[in-house]
């Protein structure tokens, strides 16, 4: 049986957490259009006859670091990539072309001495293609697989060779009794990131990333409902009355779409208390 530890790196939307949940078969990483939607290192894990991976979902790499948010994106990528990783799988997005975010990802990659697999994503979008600007990085890595995170082609042939370089070894983790639907994921914080998916996916280009979105109560009642208390923080008044939107409209559009997704993920009636306000520290709160 093998084991082992495999970290999923990459410039901002590159598509490693659809990669991930596609895996997986189940989410466990939110995803919107927007840079930073992942903020921090996710564990998960994938089991099958073979053995067991445990995937490190690492946020987007960011070039130019202009704020306290990417700054601390960027530190704990970093820090994922320290802590026991077998392997480092670098994901590149074919269909934009390659900037410094790339450069700094591959600068980081280089310094780790591990195995290393380049994943070319979104073979299934044919143009724009700028498939020619990444060869040349072949070169740096183990093995090179194309493949489509959205589509799931070809993840077959990337689990294969993750186990082949995987050690031999007993299970890293007991699934029996890990947090569902990832390791480091407990209740309030899946709930946060699931609620500021939606407000990502709502809000669009209306907002930029200056929010976040803070659980201070999950209780589940005699009934069987569980009742969510939420805040969604952001920097300014402004801000704050785009979330809410006229009449109260985009708020309750978030609020919808977030309690329905955590209706089918609990299997229960939920009930979700989502509120706005502005704190000029939210990003204190990452």
């Amino acid at each position: 049986m093998k084991s082992g530890v495999v970290a999923l790196v990459g410039r901002p939307n590159s598509g490693k957490s659809t990669l991930l949940n596609n895996i997986l078969k189940r989410k466990v990483s939110i995803t919107s259009p927007k840079p930073q939607t992942t903020r921090f290192p996710i564990q998960a894990v994938y089991e099958d006859e073979r053995g067991q991976i445990v995937f490190v979902d690492t946020p987007g790499i960011f070039a130019k670091v202009q704020d306290q948010v990417s700054s601390r994106i960027n530190l704990r990528t970093e820090e994922a990539l320290e802590k026991g990783v077998d392997i480092v799988v670098d994901i590149v997005d074919h269909t934009r072309e390659r900037a410094d975010e790339e450069n700094k990802v591959l600068g980081i990659v280089r310094k780790i001495h591990i195995p290393k697999i380049l994943v070319i994503n979104k073979i299934d979008v044919a143009s724009p293609s700028h498939m020619v600007q990444y060869r040349f990085m072949e070169e740096e890595f183990d093995e090179v697989i194309e493949v489509s995170a959205l589509n799931g082609k070809h993840i077959a042939l990337l689990l294969n060779a993750l186990f082949e370089r995987l050690p031999e070894g007993p299970p890293l983790v007991d699934t029996a009794t890990m947090t569902q639907p990832g390791i480091n994921l407990d209740s309030k914080m899946f709930i946060s990131e699931i609620i500021r998916e939606k407000a990502f996916l709502t809000l669009r280009k209306e907002v930029p990333y200056s929010l976040t979105v803070v659980v201070d109560e999950v209780e589940e009642r005699e009934n069987g409902t569980i009742y969510i208390k939420a805040r969604i923080l952001t920097s300014a008044d402004r801000y704050k009355g785009m979330i809410i939107g006229k009449n109260a409209a985009t708020i309750k559009e978030i609020g919808a779409t977030a309690r329905k997704e955590l209706e089918v993920a609990s299997d229960k009636k939920v009930y979700l208390e989502l509120t706005v306000e502005v704190d000029t520290h939210w990003a204190d709160y990452i």
